[in-house]
């Protein structure tokens, strides 16, 4: 526990000035490299919309991402305890941790475990209430990464196989924080479409700008952490076509931090004990993002963007 708790053996530690100098590089790449005249994706030169930072919204995404270091913390100790149990007196076997093939190996575990936690915070309205805060965002720069939700509990139920597989329950910390790392660099609008098999594996900034938007064609795909092949196996992919839309299909219009990581539980808590009948309840906590009764409309959260 005290190592697990230890921030000089968490990789994410050190990759931090790595963030804060990327962010800079950003800015002063929005700031002297691009042009009004610059062509947006898959559209002729001059209609490009408006991109960067702004203040407000960088602020909030930076809150936000401290915030989430507390609740990380809590979640790692909320899990450890029974990963191990499940490691130590459930799992057949034990994986050599020391063997060539361990750490490839549980980064891939992970990264798909990632995608099914994804999938799901997504398409079931408990999760998504969860997890909207980080697709509040308008914009798509790495501040958008550190935009982080404060509520990550479904991770904990989507990495039990793990240590059942023989995966010791410290290096599903480790792989996890190299897995974070890697999607901090895929929030950019700076970095167009990477050579062609690099697209077909990895998720990409291209394949992320696709999951950040919420233009209809773009909606519930490319859930991919570090993989995007997860996407292409199960049918969540889209390729980049025009430039997105980023943010919620029904915009938040705030930037209080309460708000942006909780309002959509109020709003739950009130569906559910307005609700006529057990359905209409498992439909508020259970349905996709905006499902209302077929009987007339009601309050309901904001629908998700995938």
């Amino acid at each position: 526990m005290h190592d697990l708790l230890d921030p000089w053996k968490n990789p994410v530690t050190y990759a931090i000035p790595f963030f804060l100098l990327s962010i800079a590089i950003e800015l002063a790449a929005l700031k002297w490299l691009d042009h009004d005249d610059a062509p947006a994706i898959g559209g002729p030169v001059g209609h490009r919309p408006p991109t960067g930072y702004h203040g407000p919204d960088a602020r909030s995404s930076l809150l936000m991402g401290l915030g989430s270091i507390l609740f990380l913390t809590l979640l790692k100790v909320a899990g450890f305890f029974g990963y191990v149990a499940l490691y130590e007196y459930v799992a057949p076997y034990h994986l050599d941790t020391s063997a060539w093939w361990y750490w490839p190996a549980v980064l891939v575990a992970l990264d798909f475990f990632y995608y099914w936690n994804h999938r799901f915070v997504h398409r079931v309205n408990i999760g998504w209430a969860a997890h909207q805060a980080h697709h509040s965002s308008e914009y798509m720069n790495f501040g958008t990464a550190l935009r982080q939700k404060w509520n990550p509990w479904f991770e904990l139920v989507f990495w039990i196989p793990l240590p059942l597989m023989g995966f010791a329950p410290w290096t599903l910390y480790v792989a996890f924080g190299f897995n974070l790392i890697y999607q901090f660099f895929v929030h950019t609008e700076l970095v167009d479409k990477l050579w062609r098999p690099v697209e077909w594996v990895f998720n990409t900034p291209s394949h992320h700008r696709v999951h950040h938007g919420s233009d209809p064609e773009y909606l519930d795909k490319n859930y991919a952490g570090i993989l995007i092949v997860w996407d292409r196996m199960f049918g969540s992919f889209v390729t980049e076509k025009q430039r997105p839309k980023y943010g919620l299909t029904k915009p938040v219009g705030t930037y209080n931090l309460i708000k942006l990581q909780y309002g959509d539980y109020g709003k739950i808590v009130r569906n559910v004990r307005a609700a006529r009948s057990w359905r209409e309840r498992m439909g508020y906590l259970f349905g996709p993002p905006g499902w209302e009764p077929v009987a007339g409309p009601r309050e309901v959260s904001p629908a998700g963007v995938d």
